[in-house]
């Protein structure tokens, strides 16, 4: 399947000379004069770099041939991080490139998805929200209640996350895998 620059949005999986791309950056523009142009950032999901290609309406980008799966994140090995298809019982392993800063949304068992190329695993994509327990973090100074007042907090993880100065140790806090902010506290 082609997609035209009418099907462009961020987060498309595209090939560029049988690699396999992710859309992270899309923006159109209409000149004065001329025809609309489709600028784009891509990430090559191999190697980890990035294009900035432009293209016109007339363009097309072939669809990447991956596959995603649902699997369960179950354990860290040293730089290896351990994923499981819960159909079959496969594991797959995938570095701590591979994975980046997506570990600090890893809890054991947890879901996620698993983006195959050529039968390995390329991008590991954590669910959009993750609810994890604070481990550590300063008490708020008393008096202190300026508003948007952050303080970091160290989760289960191993991950830290700003969060309002009301969290406390043992706090459940949801956070947004996308931006990696926090959104809410969570009642237990």
């Amino acid at each position: 399947m082609a997609y035209k620059p009418g099907d462009f949005r961020k987060g498309l999986k595209v090939s560029i000379d049988g690699e396999p791309y992710i859309m992270t950056h899309f923006e159109f523009k209409k000149p004065g004069k001329g025809s609309a142009l489709y600028i784009c950032k891509l990430k090559n999901l191999l190697r980890q770099t990035t294009l900035d290609r432009t293209y016109k309406q007339n363009d097309t980008l072939d669809e990447a041939d991956i596959m995603e799966t649902n699997m369960q994140y179950l354990y860290r090995q040293g730089d290896k991080f351990v994923f499981m298809n819960s159909e079959n019982y496969e594991q797959y392993e995938m570095t701590a490139e591979q994975i980046g800063d997506d570990w600090k949304y890893l809890k054991d068992n947890s879901d996620c998805q698993i983006t195959f190329f050529n039968g390995n695993p390329i991008l590991m994509t954590p669910p959009n929200h993750v609810d994890l327990v604070v481990e550590y973090c300063e008490p708020a100074a008393k008096g202190d209640t300026a508003t948007n007042v952050k303080k970091p907090v160290k989760v289960e993880t191993g991950g830290e996350f700003f969060t309002p100065i009301f969290v406390n140790i043992g706090d459940v806090i949801r956070v947004d895998t996308r931006t990696g902010e926090y959104s809410e506290r969570v009642k237990s």
